[in-house]
């Protein structure tokens, strides 16, 4: 069976991690709670790289080695070049609720999910969610809806395929990249078990894509699990905590890494922060972005 190590944890300042990124030779990731971009040295050394005046979400890297990251609740795309950062594209008028996972594509096109509902307790969950597609101009424009909760997002290596968690439809939704970004031929790659809109069963989260098409799915549960498309599982991986996020990094893209913790409840989090980051290595590196 194979086994997790910590790589860190919230002794050393961690409180929530997302959005795992392999970049330069250093694990890059959200720390959403603690409103903060982070990275991981190989050998463990964390480091605070930006502090957000607000609560961040849809986080990546640009084709020109620029960041960018979302205000969550205020639906405002930004740009960090390492030194100041700018407003690039108010989607408030796309996004009604709260912004989820983001991915940049080679061509430097981001895509924003909604999560179609008030995560920290306003609202109940619906089928409500969209993809929002940023344009290098800025321009923005809606290219899925009536998703449930969209969350981590990859794009396969030809770059022709976008795949994307709705969380609470416990399924893998993949959709072809038209040559103008935008989305088509919407169709599932993987369903999970679980009744729609409840929290229980399979809720795909963050995910990762391998060299052989499957994708590494954190479960908001105690493992997580590779599948390939169609839904045959072929590895479960289990830990101490429940994961939210996956990236296969390392120089040779073989080191999976998972970003846990011990639940979901903000106040919890707050108050008693236990989130980590583990790894494991693989036989198949990573693919794709991110």
């Amino acid at each position: 069976m194979l086994k997790t190590t910590k790589l860190i944890d919230s002794s050393q300042g961690l409180i929530f991690g997302e959005s795992p990124r392999w970049h330069k030779g250093e694990l890059w990731l959200l720390d959403a709670y603690g409103s903060s971009i982070k990275k991981v040295s190989a050998n463990g050394v964390l480091e605070t790289v930006f502090e957000s005046p607000f609560l961040p979400n849809s986080f990546g890297f640009l084709p020109d080695g620029n960041i960018f990251f979302g205000d969550a609740l205020y639906r405002v795309i930004y740009i960090w070049n390492g030194k100041e950062y700018k407003e690039f594209a108010d989607i408030s008028n796309l996004v009604k609720i709260c912004l989820s996972d983001g991915i940049a594509d080679a061509q430097g096109r981001i895509y924003v999910g909604d999560m179609g509902y008030d995560f920290l307790g306003g609202t109940e969950p619906v089928p409500g969610g969209v993809i929002v597609l940023v344009r290098p101009n800025g321009q923005a424009s809606v290219v899925a809806d009536n998703l449930f909760f969209p969350n981590g997002m990859v794009i396969t290596p030809d770059g022709k395929t976008l795949i994307v968690s709705e969380t609470l439809r416990h399924c893998l939704t993949a959709f072809d990249i038209k040559e103008d970004g935008t989305l088509d031929n919407r169709r599932t790659f993987a369903q999970f078990p679980g009744k729609p809109g409840v929290q229980e069963g399979i809720l795909p989260d963050g995910i990762c894509l391998d060299a052989e098409g499957a994708v590494w799915v954190a479960t908001v549960g105690p493992f997580v699990i590779r599948v390939k498309e169609g839904g045959e599982i072929t590895h479960q991986i289990d830990h101490e905590n429940l994961s939210f996020a996956v990236m296969l990094g390392g120089d040779d893209r073989k080191t999976l890494f998972i970003c846990t913790s011990h639940t979901l409840d903000l106040q919890a989090i707050l108050e008693n922060p236990d989130a980590r980051i583990e790894y494991v290595k693989m036989d198949v590196p990573g693919a794709g972005i991110p």
